[in-house]
């Protein structure tokens, strides 16, 4: 019972995304252009697999 209850709430959390549904409203309510994603920091390795600064000779990023 409690497996099927689980495998129900979890196709229905699948089934009904709340992320593609969102739009971005302003302190009077009104619908406004959404802010542009953060972007992704860009970290780098060494050939060992320590993490250093991009800019040192060696380092890729990941």
């Amino acid at each position: 019972m409690y497996r099927f209850a689980f495998a129900l709430a979890a196709s229905a959390m699948l089934a009904a995304p709340v992320s593609a549904a969102t739009h971005c409203r302003d302190a009077k309510g009104k619908f406004i252009k959404c802010p542009p994603a953060p972007k992704k920091v860009v970290r780098c390795k060494t050939a060992n697999g320590k993490f250093a600064k991009c800019g040192t000779p060696g380092a890729k990023p990941v």
